[in-house]
């Protein structure tokens, strides 16, 4: 494949993501003339300018602006996938939901840490409306997605456990939910009010029930915290939940949890480098993953 000179190609990118070649150059450990060089050199080769001159002034033309959009990109990925093969057994960089990271996986990954001195697992809780990855284009590894195990092309995924939905509220006005749900204000831990929705259907209960009034929140986790404050009636998920209610901050006001068929998966790259570390890592989540419903609650799939 015919290609410019590498070092052409990341001189003129670093002066078009830095506006200056002596930026880039110092960027580079170059001198300046060496950049301006190997800029004229990209000019050659592409057949067109890329940067205007007016002295010592540069200003990039629109065609440099397209070219340098897709190397920075380029470049990107390239380091992406070097650092990948680089970190070998010492580091996988996890992907997660805020609300299952604050509920669970920190708890897990500190007992893994203490058990295992690699890999180092480098967790970035992400609020994710829809849970997706893209290892070709984020920084990551692996990931913990909910879903129904289908996360796309060149990835593979293993479930860790299911998700079950079920109202909770705070102890203050259970009461009140029970005998009357439609005087209580309605909370929903998601824009698209789906939660609310799937358990409704399911459980055939409250068929008049208005799910376009309440509260609406982004995230399972301030679902929950809202709930616990006392200003309404939430949908959780029950095992992300679970601390909450056995230390009496939440209250079920009913029995019967929704599997909403969907469910936590580790996901990873096909043919990923770190496949060892991240079967490691499987292990010990599924090991520590919430597995029992309480014998009291009806489990309706």
């Amino acid at each position: 494949m015919a290609l410019p000179p590498l070092y052409a190609l990341r001189a003129f990118e670093a002066a078009a993501r830095l506006g200056s070649f002596s930026k880039a150059a110092d960027d580079l450990n170059v001198t300046a003339g060496a950049v301006s060089r190997h800029i004229r050199t990209m000019e050659s080769w592409c057949g067109c300018e890329l940067f205007r001159r007016h002295g010592p002034r540069v200003q990039i033309t629109d065609a440099g602006r397209v070219l340098a959009d897709q190397l920075t990109e380029g470049f990107e990925r390239i380091e992406q996938a070097c650092h990948s093969f680089r970190g070998g057994n010492r580091a996988l960089r996890l992907k997660a939901p805020s609300t299952l990271t604050m509920r669970w996986l920190l708890d897990v990954l500190n007992g893994f840490r203490e058990v295992y001195s690699t890999p180092v697992v480098e967790a970035s809780s992400v609020w994710m409306d829809t849970d997706t990855v893209d290892f070709s284009k984020e920084p990551y590894d692996c990931a913990i997605l909910l879903g129904d195990g289908h996360f796309g092309t060149g990835t593979e995924s293993r479930l860790l456990f299911e998700e079950w939905l079920i109202p909770v509220c705070s102890p203050k006005i259970i009461d009140r939910v029970i005998n009357s749900i439609h005087s209580c204000d309605i909370i929903h831990p998601s824009p698209d009010r789906r939660d609310w929705r799937r358990w409704l259907k399911r459980t055939s209960m409250f068929p008049d029930f208005n799910i376009h009034q309440g509260k609406v929140f982004d995230t399972l986790e301030q679902g929950n915290m809202a709930a616990i404050s006392g200003y309404g009636v939430s949908v959780g998920d029950l095992y992300l939940s679970m601390d909450a209610i056995n230390t009496g901050l939440l209250m079920l006001p009913f029995d019967q949890a929704v599997a909403t068929g969907d469910g936590y998966y580790l996901v990873w790259p096909t043919g990923s480098p770190g496949k060892k570390n991240i079967d490691l890592l499987y292990q010990w989540l599924l090991k520590n993953s919430p597995c029992s419903i309480p014998q009291e609650i009806e489990c309706l799939r």
